[in-house]
């Protein structure tokens, strides 16, 4: 892309450490980068635009420990490579680890699912269970993706909507599976406001105009890594806890996911009016 002559680049990162040599070799040519969702371990990208990962985390915990505050929890994490998820992870622990420290909650299984990957969130939750002997409390779980993953696993014991889960993202199938009782909260992290935003700042960039808005941060601090040298600027945008009472307002009513998607298989009389 450099070499055709683009004046800037969006990135969503599989690698946020790997795609660090490639951001900085485009800067030297005088290439702008934008880090989308996911954050590349460079001073060199001109910003980093993604939600409030940390307070996901929190979110995802503070929904699980409302239903069970005590006894075996697993935590379920995102990819290794998608700094998100570390991000994730030190906000459940933020809320979880008083709990842990007090002795009412006990973290017997903590694992990572390469990718994201929905299929490998469900062996892992079934190796789990056999582990425990399905005695599992409640699983902090990352994203809708892994969430339904475990739950299929969970399904084969008799534990779903017997046993609290988390997601984020506010898919279809994570809202479904919350007002059919099994998935418990997820998180809302609208990203119809995200894309606009990253034209809007390649477009100011081309044109050589300053960023309004972003904050500068540490990469230590976003990555967790004290090695991490330097500062890179950065928005993040806020996040919404949702659960079965708020699904219809937040994610419906708003048109983030159809009523029909949302409320699929649920029967009549349980449904609200269309909005």
């Amino acid at each position: 892309m450099a070499l055709q002559g683009v004046n800037v680049i969006i990135i969503i990162a599989e690698d946020g450490a790997a795609a660090a040599t490639a951001v900085d070799e485009a800067v030297k040519s005088g290439v702008k980068c934008i880090a989308y969702d996911r954050l590349i371990k460079s001073t060199n990208i001109s910003a980093y635009i993604s939600f409030d990962n940390t307070e996901v985390g929190r979110a995802e915990a503070r929904g699980v420990i409302k239903v069970v505050d005590h006894g075996n929890f697993m935590l379920l994490g995102g990819s290794p490579t998608d700094n998100n998820a570390v991000l994730v992870r030190n906000g459940q622990m933020e809320v979880l680890k008083p709990l842990i420290d007090s002795g009412k909650i006990k973290i017997v299984a903590d694992q990572w699912v390469d990718n994201w990957d929905p299929p490998t969130a469900t062996k892992i939750m079934e190796n789990v269970l056999t582990a425990q002997h399905n005695q599992i409390d409640a699983v902090v779980a990352s994203n809708d993706g892994t969430a339904l993953g475990a739950l299929q696993a969970m399904k084969a014991q008799g534990l779903a909507g017997k046993v609290p889960i988390s997601g984020q993202d506010a898919t279809a199938a994570g809202c479904n599976s919350i007002v059919r009782g099994e998935q418990t909260v997820t998180v809302y992290k609208d990203v119809r406001l995200l894309s606009p935003m990253a034209i809007d700042m390649a477009i100011k960039l081309a044109k050589g105009q300053q960023i309004e808005g972003l904050k500068m941060y540490s990469l230590a601090d976003l990555t967790l890594d004290k090695k991490q040298v330097g500062q890179v600027p950065c928005k993040f945008l806020p996040v919404v806890q949702v659960d079965k009472s708020n699904v219809y307002d937040q994610i419906v009513k708003s048109g983030f996911q159809s009523y029909d998607d949302v409320y699929r298989d649920v029967p009549d009389s349980e449904k609200p009016a269309r909005p």
